[in-house]
């Protein structure tokens, strides 16, 4: 039996510019801290018999994950397009807060983002996500028919806006 496995279905390349900056300040955040972290694994290494250095153990495989976060980031960031919208437009477009009302009347308020900056807990979803995809380009006041695993869902567009209330 193999373990091959079809690749992945590559992501978009869209990113708002709050998103963007957030990556930029991880991959800072990312340097500092793999600074602390190599100099207390210099220092448990300096301890001596280093297979039963639970410390030393623990900051290698700390090391590592920064790494490859960095890695990540670094092939990443310069990949990605800041997509600015504009609060004037009248459909749905990347970077919209969109509510939707369902039939049982509950509003549901989803803003459309880049893959890199996805967050369920604030309703942000990925523009590749199917419900994103079904609202792109609708209008206020339009019904929405969205096909999820679990389902045919229906859904009416209450309001779209590009900018945070205050």
């Amino acid at each position: 039996m193999s373990r091959w496995r079809p690749p992945a279905e590559a992501k978009s390349a869209y990113i708002t510019p709050e998103g963007f900056e957030l990556l930029q300040q991880e991959l800072r955040g990312l340097w500092g801290r793999r600074a602390e972290v190599t100099q207390a694994l210099s220092a448990a290494a300096a301890e001596g018999d280093r297979s039963e250095n639970a410390e030393y153990i623990y900051r290698k495989k700390e090391l590592r994950e920064i790494d490859r976060r960095i890695r990540y980031l670094q092939k990443r960031l310069p990949d990605l397009e800041v997509v600015r919208p504009n609060p004037l437009a009248k459909q749905v477009f990347f970077g919209a807060w969109v509510t939707l009302e369902d039939d049982d009347g509950a509003e549901h308020v989803y803003r459309i983002v880049g893959p890199d900056e996805i967050d369920p807990s604030q309703g942000w979803i990925s523009v590749d996500s199917p419900v994103a995809r079904a609202l792109l380009k609708k209008r206020v006041d339009e019904e929405v028919n969205v096909e999820t695993p679990s389902g045919s869902a229906l859904y009416f567009v209450t309001s779209i806006r590009y900018q945070l209330e205050s």
